[in-house]
C-alpha cells in the first residue's frame, strides 16, 4: 500500500513559510520530550518500500533524476519488511541549494512500519543496516525553544532544519511531533527544477563508503581515497570484487559489507598500526572491526584440527562477524596459485563447511544467547554482568547446554577485578587510569625500574616482572581492583598477567588504548621521561592488540582518552 509524507508544519518562527503552508499552531507534542534536530536538505521527498519507490505524488511520473535513486531501491529493496517503508530526500539533482560533498544522493530522515514511525534511534540503526544515511544532527536534547530558536544557518548553504521527537509516534501524531523551520525564499530559481537540465550536485569522499554499505559494486580507487592517508600495499581490484560478491551471497549490507570490503582491500597490512590510520574515516568501532577482520582471516587459512574447529569458530563469532571472515579470507586468495595457496583455500573452504554446520555464519549467531543471558541476568551490575556472560559464552563454544542459572556464583560480584592496559608508550594509558573511578592498586613496571634506579634500564626486567606479578597476585588475592599499567605489546607479554588473575578468579578486563603515531609522538615529546624514537618505532611493529574474547570483557579508547568502543559486555552488540 503506497501512502503520502505528510505536510510538514512550520514552527511559528519559520520565515519561509507561505500563505499556503501548513503552520504549527503551538508545540505541545514536543514540549518535554527528546527532540533530534536535523539539517533540512534541498531534495526531493521520496518513499522507498520493497518493491518500489515514489515522490511526492503517488503516481509520480519518470524524471531522469529518480534513476539513480530507483537503482538504490534495487539493491535494499529486498531488506525492507513487507508493511515498512523508508521516507527521505532524493538529492540527485540540484535544487535552489548545490551541494558538493553528500554522502549519498539519498538521505533518509523516518523510517514507519505501518502508520507508526519508528524512533529516531531505533531508525538510525535500521538505515545504516541498509547503507543510507541520515541528515547532518544539528542539536539533541529536551525540548528548548530557546535552543531552537538560537541555530544559526548559512541561508545560502542549508534550507533549513526539522525537528522531531526522538521517540517513535503514531502517523496521526505526524503534526505534533515533526516540525521544520526554512530560510526566508527558499525557492530561488526562475525554473523549476523538475523543467530544467538536470544538474547532479556533487558527492564528497564517504559516498564511496555508503554505496558499498548499500550494496554497489565496490570502486576501489574511491574507496582508497575515502580512507585517507591508507597505503595498502598492492590492493587488488579482482580480490576486493570477489569479496563483494561473497558478502553478497551472504546478504550481507550495511557496515559489515563494508568492513568485508575494506578488509579484503587491507588484507596485506599490519594490524597492529591500522586502526588509528582508519579513524578519521570510519570512527573507532568499525575501524577495530576491520582491523580485526584483517587479522583474523589468516587464521582461517591455517590447517586446524577437525574436532576441535567447530568451538574455535564459535569463539571468533565473539570477536567477528565469522560469514565476513570467511568472505574476506577466501576473497585474499584471489589470484595466488600454486600447492600452498590451494592448501590454504581447501582449508577456507572447509572451515566454511564446519560454520554452516554450526549455524555460524549468519550475521548474529550469539544473538539469541545474548537475549537469554540479558534476561537472566537483568539486574546485575555490569561487572557481574559480563562476567556471567563471558562464562556463558564459552560454555556454549564448547557445546555445552549450561543454563543460565549456572552462573549464580558470580551473580554477588564478589571476585577481584583486573583492568590490563595495553598499548605502544604515549598512547595515553597512564593518563586513562588515573582518570578510572573508584579505588583500585596501580602496579606500574616503569615505576619498579624507577624505584631501582633507572626507569628505561631493562637489564633486571625478569626481576621486575617477578616482583610485579608477586605484587599483583596480593591485590587480587585481597579482592578489589587492580590496573596494570604497563605496555604488553602482545600475547606473550600479556600471558603471565593473565595467569595470575585467571589463579585469583578475577574478572579481567582489556584496555586497548589505540592512538595513532603522530598523537603518540606529540604525547611522547612532552612527557617527564619520553622514549627514543628507535624504542617507539620497534613497539610499533611489535604491537599485536588483543581479540575480543581473549579477556572477559575489552575497552577500546581512542585519541579522546575515553572508552571509544567495547567488546564482550553483555549490554554491547554482536560484531
Amino acid at each position: 500500500m503506497r501512502t503520502h509524507y505528510p505536510r510538514t508544519p512550520h514552527v511559528p518562527w519559520s520565515p519561509g513559510a507561505g500563505a499556503d503552508d501548513v503552520r504549527a499552531a503551538d508545540l505541545s507534542g514536543l514540549r518535554g520530550r527528546e527532540v533530534v534536530v536535523t539539517e533540512k536538505l534541498d531534495g526531493e521527498n521520496t518513499t522507498l518500500y520493497p518493491d518500489g519507490l515514489h515522490a511526492r505524488s503517488l503516481d509520480s511520473a519518470h524524471h531522469p533524476s529518480r534513476t539513480w535513486v530507483k537503482a538504490l531501491q534495487g539493491r535494499i529493496g529486498a531488506r525492507i519488511p513487507a508493511g515498512w517503508r523508508i521516507c527521505g530526500e532524493n538529492m540527485y539533482a540540484r535544487h535552489s541549494i548545490g551541494y558538493d560533498a553528500l554522502a549519498s544522493w539519498f538521505y533518509g530522515f523516518s523510517v514507519w512500519k505501518g502508520d507508526r514511525c519508528l524512533d529516531w534511534d531505533e531508525s538510525v540503526r535500521f538505515l545504516r543496516g541498509l547503507g543510507v544515511p541520515t541528515p547532518p544532527v544539528l542539536w539533541r536534547g529536551t525540548f528548548d525553544e530557546r535552543a531552537l530558536r538560537a541555530i544559526r544557518l548559512d541561508p545560502t548553504r542549508r534550507e533549513g532544519f526539522v525537528v522531531r521527537s526522538v521517540e517513535g509516534f503514531e502517523r496521526a501524531d505526524f503534526g505534533r511531533r515533526v516540525a521544520k523551520w526554512v530560510r526566508r525564499g527558499h525557492v530561488r530559481t526562475d525554473t523549476h527544477w523538475m523543467h530544467a537540465e538536470v544538474v547532479a550536485n556533487g558527492l564528497g569522499p564517504d559516498a564511496a563508503l555508503w554505496a558499498v554499505r548499500s550494496g554497489a559494486r565496490p570502486d576501489l580507487p574511491a574507496l582508497l581515497a575515502a580512507l585517507g592517508p591508507v597505503e595498502p600495499p598492492g590492493a587488488d581490484r579482482d580480490v576486493v570484487a570477489d569479496a563483494g560478491a561473497r558478502l553478497d551471497v551472504l546478504g550481507r549490507t550495511g557496515d559489515a559489507r563494508l568492513a568485508g570490503v575494506l578488509a579484503a582491500a587491507l588484507h596485506r597490512e599490519h594490524r597492529g598500526t591500522l586502526v588509528p590510520r582508519l579513524v578519521p574515516a570510519l570512527g573507532l568501532p568499525l575501524a577495530r572491526r576491520v582491523a580485526d577482520l584483517v587479522g583474523l582471516q589468516t587464521v582461517l587459512r591455517r590447517p586446524f584440527p577437525d574436532h576441535e574447529r567447530p568451538c574455535a569458530l564459535a569463539r571468533l563469532a565473539v570477536a567477528a562477524d565469522v560469514g565476513v571472515l570467511h568472505a574476506v579470507a577466501a576473497a585474499a586468495l584471489v589470484g595466488r596459485t600454486g600447492p600452498e595457496a590451494a592448501e590454504e583455500r581447501e582449508q577456507v573452504e572447509w572451515s566454511a563447511l564446519v560454520g554452516a554446520d554450526a549455524d555460524l555464519l549468519g550475521e548474529a549467531p550469539l544473538a539469541p544467547l545474548r537475549a537469554r543471558a540479558r534476561e537472566a541476568f537483568a539486574g546485575l551490575d555490569s561487572a557481574a554482568a559480563d562476567r556471567c556472560w563471558a562464562e556463558l559464552r564459552e560454555a556454549h563454544a564448547k557445546g555445552w547446554s549450561m543454563p543460565a542459572r549456572a552462573t549464580r556464583a558470580r551473580w554477588s560480584g564478589d571476585f577481584p577485578r583486573l583492568i590490563h592496559l595495553i598499548g605502544c608508550s604515549g598512547s595515553g594509558k597512564s593518563t586513562f587510569a588515573r582518570e578510572l573511578p573508584g579505588t583500585y592498586t596501580r602496579i606500574s613496571l616503569d615505576e619498579l625500574r624507577a624505584a631501582r634506579g633507572d626507569r628505561v634500564d631493562r637489564s633486571a626486567d625478569g626481576e621486575v616482572l617477578r616482583e610485579a606479578s608477586d605484587r599483583l597476585d596480593a591485590a587480587l588475592a585481597a579482592g578489589g581492583t587492580v590496573v596494570w599499567d604497563a605496555t604488553s605489546l602482545n600475547g606473550r607479554q600479556r600471558a603471565p598477567v593473565h595467569a595470575v588473575a585467571q589463579r585469583r578468579d578475577a574478572l579481567i578486563t582489556h584496555a586497548v588504548l589505540l592512538v595513532g603515531e603522530e598523537e603518540s609522538a606529540r604525547r611522547n615529546a612532552v612527557r617527564e621521561h619520553p622514549v627514543p624514537p628507535a624504542v617507539r618505532a620497534a613497539q610499533q611493529r611489535r604491537f599485536a592488540p588483543p581479540y575480543p574474547g581473549q579477556a572477559h570483557r575489552t575497552w577500546y579508547i581512542g585519541a579522546s582518552g575515553t572508552i571509544e568502543d567495547v567488546a564482550g559486555s553483555l549490554d554491547a552488540e554482536d560484531p
